[in-house]
């Protein structure tokens, strides 16, 4: 999650991002037996997750440059930079505003209605809280009791159509989470 970065990590790598026309979307170092892998997560502004994987490797370079001059961070690292992916990572509020009306995978930090784990359609992001409506109720969690979400891409026969055709999805899509939004994008 964003707001869990580390901030001397989000301090480095947040200023390169940001230099390279992306967002940080979330960021993370997991400790292994022989070396560090630092997982960098980012976004276009529009939040599309369309970033080309040449300015993922573009970015890399640069702050794998940066991670080299800062051993008091990491040691040895495997440094990973990606786009959110299908299955997007939703690790900030603007992230759970941008999926509303679609189907989210939430994993929350502590038991909220007696489970941790909610998959369902978000119905609404407002005052930092989730509504999820899961096995027909809906749930409440809000933004600072979520440990890690996605959102859950669901392949349909309009991704493998024409042009066309998946443009109409996307316009659907749009439509979509205006409704969910009240109109606001």
């Amino acid at each position: 999650m964003y707001h869990e970065i580390p901030e001397q990590l989000r301090a480095l790598i947040e200023p390169v991002v940001l230099d390279h026309g992306l967002e940080l979307v979330d960021a993370e170092c997991s400790v292994g037996a022989s070396q560090t892998v630092v997982r960098v997560v980012v976004d276009t502004p529009s939040g599309d997750g369309r970033v080309p994987i040449d300015r993922c490797a573009d970015l890399s370079r640069e702050l794998a440059t940066g991670l080299d001059a800062r051993d008091d961070l990491v040691d040895t690292y495997q440094l990973e930079v990606a786009s959110p992916g299908l299955n997007r990572v939703l690790g900030r509020e603007k992230d759970f505003r941008a999926v509303c009306g679609r189907e989210v995978k939430v994993e929350t930090k502590r038991a909220l209605a007696g489970r941790k784990h909610f998959r369902g359609p978000l119905r609404a992001f407002a005052g930092g809280v989730a509504e999820i409506e899961v096995d027909g109720e809906t749930v409440q969690i809000p933004f600072g009791e979520v440990r890690r979400a996605n959102e859950v891409y669901e392949f349909s026969s309009a991704d493998f159509a024409k042009p066309e055709k998946a443009a109409a999805k996307r316009r659907r899509r749009r439509a979509e989470q205006k409704m969910c939004s009240g109109g606001k994008s």
